[in-house]
């Protein structure tokens, strides 16, 4: 069951065709979610369950992190509101994409180790 729930991510890229057919470039990071359509290919397990938490984790307190700091700079040149949007923004596609690689990073450190066994 779980295998559908992560695969079922995946269709958050179709979001990034946003990005694709206007000018609104920030949609482009929803593209990295197209690595989660594999789950509906792949058997879950424990491991599987871990680093999936973990790559949500980092993806979390990255983009948190990203978004403070983002705002924070932008608040030099611009309004308070302009500055939290483009934080808020910028904080989505940092999460999107650090769960997306710490997603890929754990995979194939799995991947390795079941090979190396």
């Amino acid at each position: 069951m779980k295998r559908y729930v992560y695969g079922s991510l995946g269709f958050l890229s179709l979001l990034g065709l946003i990005g694709i057919f206007t000018e609104e470039r920030i949609f482009l990071s929803y593209l990295a979610f197209v690595v989660n359509f594999e789950y509906f290919f792949k058997k879950t397990d424990e491991m599987m369950d871990e680093y999936m938490g973990k790559s949500s984790i980092n993806g979390f307190y990255g983009g948190m992190i990203a978004m403070a700091i983002i705002t924070l700079i932008s608040m030099i040149s611009m309004t308070p509101y302009q500055a939290l949007t483009l934080g808020l923004a910028w904080g989505w596609s940092v999460s999107i994409g650090i769960h997306a690689l710490s997603t890929l990073y754990y995979g194939y450190k799995e991947r390795w180790a079941l090979k190396n066994d």
